[in-house]
């Protein structure tokens, strides 16, 4: 039996093209798949990225799916968020071709059930694995067919409908899409909105010619910042490659955390339903749920990661959630994560008021943090504990280890140790009142980390 361990991630499968992933594995993936949702759904709309492989290893997945007896409705080039919207709208199973930000060589496959409710690891995604591995049994009835649908104009109307923008000041807002699929969704969702577009690399082209599309990696919003500051723009937006994240920069080029966006939307989805849900992972700043406290909302702090955010908005029925990586999460989008949404909200509240964006979501961001810090280690449990031993019997601490380990020192600092899933790496995240504060806590824990 093939061990398909290497491909088979936490959330979706991915690998490289022509070495881990063919045309004939992901045939079997879409067997297996139609054979996990059969009894809960007719048919399966599937939808693509830009890159080289994706339209053949898509169609190959829609003959798997079709060999089992279910329709496919294919909604060809698209962004991730846009097969969610699919998914919810239609009520169908979906599945995503996309590596996201990942080199070109590579592709995946985002899967989810009817109302894009997520397949991971527990849900779903293992069993998929097993059949496969075990070999796909064969179906003896009739194939289903394929047939195509544009859903573009649909999810770009949708989402318009959830923001009002008719009442925005003219914007300028510079657009990097990372020659991903931002390049594809932005011209139609922005379509008639009192914002001008300033474009940057919207060519869809998998090969990344111009940067990885990334944008939570500083070097990757270079000349984002550069072209807002160029043009005078009000703001400037990346996307990453399949153009389900998103990261603003302000009128000055100067990143905005992603804490402080979950913050600042979140207060905007309170002011539309009083005392609602909204969930955090713990990575993102604490500042968050003192904001969301503040205007009367409930806080619920979760483990990284949207099979953890998408359940527990599910238990508490929140109308929103945020993550420290620009995933944002909306109810009101079948709690599915889009930062096209995210990013009109953004816009939205910039054009509701005559000042700049860095003196809007100043606010918002209440501490310094140290972004995340990877750390080669041969022993991750070992240097774990060695870092909760260190800090264990200091007065005033408080550690949890909901989701790796979190460490609250008196004054209001704490920080977070995270093992990888699939690399030898610890990740540490730090926050503090201020810049001396992150950078002298960071080398205190880094120093027992790395040993």
């Amino acid at each position: 039996m093939p061990d398909l361990s290497g491909i088979v991630k936490a959330y979706d499968i991915r690998g490289v093209v022509g070495e881990q992933l063919d045309a004939s594995l992901v045939r079997d993936f879409g067997a297996a798949f139609a054979l996990l949702i059969k009894a809960e759904s007719p048919s399966v709309v599937i939808g693509h990225d830009m890159r080289d492989s994706s339209p053949q290893l898509s169609a190959a997945f829609a003959e798997g799916v079709t060999s089992q007896g279910l329709d496919v409705v294919s909604i060809g080039l698209c962004s991730t968020d846009e097969l969610y919207f699919a998914s919810g709208s239609m009520n169908l199973p979906g599945a995503m071709f996309t590596a996201s930000h990942n080199p070109a060589k590579y592709n995946g496959i985002k899967m989810c059930r009817a109302g894009a409710s997520p397949v991971g690891q527990d849900t779903g995604l293992t069993e998929i694995r097993d059949t496969v591995e075990q070999g796909v049994p064969a179906f003896e009835g009739k194939t289903g067919s394929v047939s195509e649908r544009d859903v573009l104009g649909d999810y770009a109307a949708y989402l318009r409908n959830l923001v009002d923008l008719t009442h925005s000041r003219p914007l300028k807002i510079v657009v990097d899409a990372g020659n991903g699929m931002g390049g594809h969704t932005v011209p139609t969702v922005f379509a008639g909105l009192p914002i001008e577009i300033v474009p940057m690399y919207f060519e869809l082209d998998g090969t990344f010619p111009n940067h990885e599309a990334n944008p939570l990696d500083p070097s990757n919003i270079v000349d984002l910042q550069a072209k807002v500051r160029e043009v005078g723009a009000d703001a400037g937006v990346a996307f990453d490659g399949d153009a389900d994240r998103c990261f603003v920069v302000d009128e000055r080029g100067e990143p905005v955390s992603p804490s402080a966006i979950t913050a600042l939307v979140a207060v905007r989805e309170l002011a539309k339903e009083p005392g609602g849900t909204v969930i955090h992972n713990l990575i993102t700043s604490k500042g968050v749920p003192e904001i969301v406290a503040e205007h009367g909302g409930k806080p619920v702090r979760t483990r990284v990661g949207h099979s953890f955010i998408k359940a527990e908005m599910a238990r508490t029925g929140a109308i929103f959630g945020g993550e420290h990586s620009a995933h944002y999460y909306f109810r009101d989008f079948w709690r599915a994560d889009t930062g096209m949404l995210a990013a009109l909200h953004v816009l939205a509240a910039l054009g509701e008021q005559d000042g700049p964006l860095s003196a809007l979501t100043q606010d918002f961001s209440r501490y310094a943090a140290s972004g995340e810090i990877n750390s080669t280690v041969t022993d991750q449990v070992a240097r774990m504990l060695a870092v909760k031993d260190a800090y264990a019997d200091k007065p005033g601490v408080e550690i949890d280890e909901l989701d790796g380990l979190t460490v609250q020192l008196p004054g209001g600092a704490w920080f977070n140790l995270r093992p990888s899933n699939t690399e030898p790496l610890l990740r540490l995240n730090v926050e503090a009142a201020d810049r001396a504060a992150v950078e002298a806590l960071t080398d205190d824990v880094l120093v027992i980390v790395r040993g």
